[in-house]
C-alpha cells in the first residue's frame, strides 16, 4: 500500500512538472513577453491559481497586488529602476503599501530614476558692471582721492581731465557699515592677516594669524586706513564682489587692487560715503 501511495504522489508531481515547464516554456502558448522591456506589456502566461506553486512554475508574485510582474524583493509599490508600478484592472488598493511621497521643490530624487532639480547656486561670476572701467567724473575732489561709494558697491579713483577709474568692491554687511575721512597711512604687498580680538570674539574659529599669500583672506595687497582696523584689500574670494559681506573693510579683486595700489601713494584721502 505504501509502494502504491508513492507512485501515484510520484505521478502526480510529475505531471504538475511537466504542465508547469511546457507552460514556462510557451508550448501551447503565446510567447510570454519581458515586462521591463520598451515597449512591450507584460503577457499573461498560465494560471496556477496563485500560491506557493504559482511562485515556482512562473517567478511570479501570487499576491493581488503584484500578480503578473516578476518580483523579487523589491519593496512595494517599486518596480525596476524606481519607476511606479500599479495593480492590474480588477484589484483593490494594497491597504498596506506606504503612503505615496509628496514632491518637495529642490528634493534630490536621483536614487529614484528621476531628474535631480537644481538648487540655487553660489554666484561664482562677477557681475560686468563690477569690472574695472573708465568712467566721467565732475566732483569737487583733486586727482589720487578714492571714494568710495557703500549703497553701489563701487570705488572711484579720481583722474585728472575730469575722468575716474570705477572698480568693483565688497562692503561692510549690516550693522559693520562706516563713513567718513581717512587716509592711506600704510601700503602692503601680500600682506599678513591678524584678525582683531573684536573678530575673534565673534569668530573664535578664526586663525590667531596667517601668513601672507593666495589662501589668506586679505589678498594680494593691501591699503590702510588711518589708524583704524579698516582697510582696502584684495580677496580669495572675488565671488564675493558687489556683496555686502565683511566686518567693515573694502575688498576688491586681486587684479583691481595690485591695479590700485600701483596708482595710490601712501598720504592719499579716503572718502566713504
Amino acid at each position: 500500500m505504501r509502494s502504491v501511495r508513492f507512485l501515484t504522489f510520484t505521478a502526480l508531481a510529475g505531471a504538475l512538472a511537466f504542465t508547469g515547464s511546457a507552460a514556462a516554456q510557451g508550448f501551447g502558448q503565446p510567447a510570454r513577453h519581458d515586462p521591463f522591456a520598451a515597449g512591450q506589456a507584460p503577457a499573461r502566461g498560465a494560471n496556477y491559481g496563485g500560491g506557493f506553486i504559482e511562485m515556482l512554475m512562473t517567478g511570479r508574485d501570487p499576491t493581488p497586488q503584484a500578480r503578473g510582474a516578476a518580483v523579487y524583493n523589491r519593496p512595494g509599490g517599486q518596480a525596476a529602476y524606481g519607476q511606479r508600478s500599479h495593480a492590474p484592472a480588477g484589484y483593490g488598493a494594497d491597504p498596506f503599501a506606504p503612503a505615496p511621497e509628496q514632491r518637495v521643490d529642490g528634493r534630490r530624487m536621483a536614487a529614484l530614476g528621476e531628474p535631480v532639480e537644481a538648487q540655487r547656486p553660489i554666484e561664482r561670476v562677477i557681475d560686468p558692471r563690477f569690472h574695472k572701467q573708465e568712467v566721467a567724473y565732475d566732483g569737487k575732489h583733486a586727482p589720487g582721492t578714492i571714494i568710495i561709494d557703500t549703497p553701489r558697491r563701487f570705488l572711484f579713483l579720481v583722474q585728472p581731465g575730469g575722468r575716474a577709474l570705477r572698480y568693483g568692491i565688497g562692503v561692510g554687511r549690516p550693522g559693520f557699515e562706516w563713513a567718513g575721512m581717512k587716509s592711506v597711512t600704510r601700503k602692503a604687498e601680500w600682506p599678513n592677516w591678524t584678525p582683531p580680538p573684536e573678530m575673534l570674539k565673534r569668530r573664535p574659529d578664526l586663525p590667531r594669524f596667517m601668513t601672507g599669500g593666495p589662501d589668506n583672506p586679505m589678498g594680494a595687497r593691501a591699503l590702510y586706513l588711518g589708524s583704524s582696523l579698516y582697510r582696502i584689500h584684495g580677496t580669495n574670494e572675488p565671488h564675493t564682489i558687489g556683496q555686502a559681506v565683511s566686518s567693515g573693510c573694502i575688498r576688491m579683486t586681486n587684479d583691481d587692487v595690485t591695479d590700485l595700489y600701483g596708482r595710490v601713494r601712501v598720504g592719499a584721502r579716503v572718502l566713504v560715503i
